[in-house]
C-alpha cells in the first residue's frame, strides 16, 4: 500500500508558496506534462549590509532606507539596520569566542528603522568610528528594500563624496578598478550578517596576472561583525590597476571596496555584475574629464571586446579604442580620456566574435574637474533595471538620472517618492532611444522636505540600464558619487503547487 502523509504534502505546499523553490509531485512520479506558469509573489524577507562609512573625524554620513510602495498586502513587517562590531584584521583572526559575544551585544539598537513603504527614513552620524550596519526587512517592507549610505569628507586625503548602495550578502564578488599603488589607500570591507563566522578569501589580479599574496586566504569574519582589509598589505607588488575577487569558503559576507586617491579624492567601488560576455556601464557624467576602463577575464580564455559609447544621439566607438584585448586572468585598462566630450554617455562592451562571448567583469574610474579640483567616482558594470529598481538619498538639487537602452527603444516610468520629512510623490515617463543614453533631472516630490527615493520601472521595449549621479559641490570641487540601479528582486517566481489526493489510500 502506497501512502504519502498529509503533513508532508502540506509542508511542501507551504515551502513552494514562500520560497518559489519547491513544486509538489508524488514521490517517484514524473512531472506533469504541462505545468502551469509560475506566479510571481512578493518576497517576504530581505537582507542588507552597509560598510563602516569613514575613519575621518571630518566625515558626515547620511543613511537613507527605502522600500517602494508595492503590491504586497501582507503583514506590516520591520526593516531595521543595526550596528555590526568593528574588528581589525588581527582581532578577526583571534579565535576568542568573546569577539562574537561582543558583536551581538553591540547590535541591539537600530540605527535606522523604516516605518512604511513609499516613504524613506533617514539617520545621520559624524562619528569617526561609526560601525558597519546589518539589517533585515520583512513583510510589506521586504520587496525592493534598499538603503543608501552617503558620506561627505571636505578636507584631507579622503576628501570627497563617498556613496554606497548597501548590498545583500553573498559568496562571490568582483571589483575591477582597485589599486595597490602608493597613491591609493583601498580597503576591502567584509561584513558578516549571520550568527556563525564566515571565512573569506581575497585574490588580486594585475596586468601580469595574479599578485603574490599569503595573507589574503582564510580571513575570518566573526558573526555580526565587519573587517576592513587594506589591499596593499595583502601583496608586496604595487600595481595601478587591480581586479579584486572576494569569495567565501563558509558563510556569507557583504563586500565593498573603499578607494582613496591622493590626487583625486575617494569613493566606494561596488561589485561588478557577474562575469558575462556583454556588459553595460551606465551614467558617465557629461563633464567627465577622465574616464578609465578596467576589465578582467576570469576564465581560461582571452577576451576580445568591442568598446562603444552610447551617447546622447547614437552609439559610436571611441577613437583609437574601439576594441580591447583582455588576457585570461590578467587585468586590462584603457584611458578613454574625456570620451563623452560634454555629453552624457554609457559604455557597452560586446564580444568581437559573437560566437566567442568570453565572460568578463568591468568598471569605470571617472574623474570630474582638474588639478586640485579633481574628484573620482566608480561605475561598475550592472544589470538592467528589469521590472523595478530604486535608489535612495536624492536631494532637492544635485541628482541626475542616466537611462541607457543598449538594444531596442524602451519606455520607463520614474517615480519620485514622498520625502523623508514630507512631500507628495511625483511621476514622469521617459522614452529612451535604442543605442543611446538619456540623462535627465529626475522629478522631485512637491513640497519636498528631507530626502527622497527614485524608482525606475520598465514599461515597454528593450532592457534599460540606469545610474544616478549625486553631486554635492564643496569649496569649488564638484564632489560626486554614482550609484547604478539593478532589478530589486522584489518578487519571486512560485510554481503552482498541486495536491493529488488520489495518492492517498484509506
Amino acid at each position: 500500500m502506497k501512502s504519502t502523509p498529509l503533513s508532508l504534502i502540506a509542508g511542501v505546499v507551504a515551502l513552494a508558496a514562500v520560497t518559489g523553490f519547491a513544486a509538489l509531485n508524488a514521490p517517484g512520479d514524473a512531472a506533469p506534462a504541462q505545468a502551469k506558469a509560475a506566479a510571481r509573489l512578493p518576497v517576504e524577507r530581505s537582507s542588507l549590509l552597509c560598510p563602516a562609512p569613514s575613519s575621518s573625524d571630518l566625515a558626515a554620513t547620511t543613511y537613507t532606507s527605502f522600500t517602494p510602495a508595492g503590491k504586497s498586502d501582507g503583514e506590516a513587517g520591520v526593516a531595521e539596520l543595526k550596528p555590526a562590531a568593528a574588528l581589525t584584521a588581527e582581532e578577526a583572526a583571534d579565535p576568542d569566542p568573546g569577539k562574537d559575544k561582543k558583536a551581538v551585544a553591540e547590535a541591539d539598537k537600530a540605527v535606522i528603522a523604516l516605518k512604511e513603504p513609499g516613504k524613506p527614513a533617514g539617520a545621520e552620524t559624524s562619528k569617526s568610528d561609526a560601525p558597519a550596519l546589518v539589517g533585515t526587512a520583512t513583510g510589506r517592507l521586504a520587496p525592493g528594500w534598499t538603503a543608501q549610505q552617503t558620506t561627505a569628507v571636505t578636507v584631507g586625503a579622503a576628501r570627497g563624496v563617498l556613496g554606497a548602495t548597501c548590498t545583500g550578502p553573498g559568496t562571490d564578488f568582483w571589483f575591477p578598478g582597485a589599486s595597490t599603488s602608493k597613491a591609493r589607500q583601498d580597503y576591502v570591507h567584509l561584513t558578516n550578517p549571520d550568527d556563525s563566522a564566515a571565512v573569506a578569501d581575497i585574490e588580486l589580479y594585475g596586468p601580469e596576472g595574479p599578485l603574490k599574496s599569503e595573507v589574503g586566504d582564510g580571513i575570518t569574519v566573526p558573526a555580526h561583525s565587519s573587517v576592513p582589509m587594506l589591499i596593499s598589505t595583502l601583496t608586496t607588488e604595487a600595481v595601478e590597476d587591480v581586479a579584486v575577487h572576494v569569495t567565501t569558503r563558509s558563510g556569507r559576507v557583504g563586500a565593498l571596496v573603499r578607494a582613496a586617491d591622493d590626487t583625486a579624492g575617494s569613493d566606494w567601488i561596488a561589485p561588478s555584475v557577474d562575469p558575462t560576455g556583454t556588459l553595460v556601464l551606465p551614467g558617465i557624467p557629461a563633464d567627465a574629464t577622465s574616464v578609465q576602463l578596467v576589465a578582467f577575464a576570469p576564465g581560461e580564455d582571452d577576451a576580445d571586446v568591442k568598446v562603444q559609447l552610447l551617447g546622447k544621439n547614437a552609439a559610436f566607438a571611441p577613437a583609437g579604442n574601439d576594441t580591447l584585448h583582455i588576457k585570461s586572468k590578467m587585468t586590462a585598462a584603457i584611458d578613454l580620456r574625456d570620451v563623452t566630450r560634454g555629453e552624457p554617455g554609457s559604455l557597452r562592451l560586446t564580444p568581437v566574435d559573437a560566437r566567442r562571448a568570453t565572460p568578463i567583469v568591468a568598471a569605470l574610474r571617472v574623474v570630474r574637474g582638474t588639478k586640485s579640483g579633481r574628484e573620482v567616482a566608480f561605475i561598475p558594470a550592472t544589470g538592467p533595471v528589469g521590472e523595478r529598481a530604486s535608489v535612495a538619498d536624492n536631494r532637492a538639487r544635485g541628482s541626475v538620472l542616466s537611462l541607457t537602452a543598449p538594444g531596442a527603444t524602451a519606455k520607463v516610468k520614474v517615480t519620485a517618492s514622498a520625502g523623508s520629512g514630507g512631500g507628495e510623490p511625483a511621476v514622469k515617463t521617459y522614452t529612451v532611444k535604442g543605442g543611446t543614453t538619456l540623462a535627465v533631472t529626475p522629478p522631485v516630490p512637491s513640497g519636498l522636505k528631507g530626502t527622497y527615493a527614485l524608482t525606475v520601472e520598465t514599461e515597454s521595449g528593450g532592457p534599460v540600464h540606469a545610474a544616478r549621479t549625486l553631486s554635492l559641490p564643496e569649496g569649488g570641487v564638484q564632489m560626486f558619487t554614482v550609484q547604478t540601479l539593478a532589478d530589486d528582486g522584489g518578487t519571486v517566481a512560485v510554481p503552482t503547487a498541486r495536491q493529488d489526493l488520489s495518492l492517498l489510500d484509506d
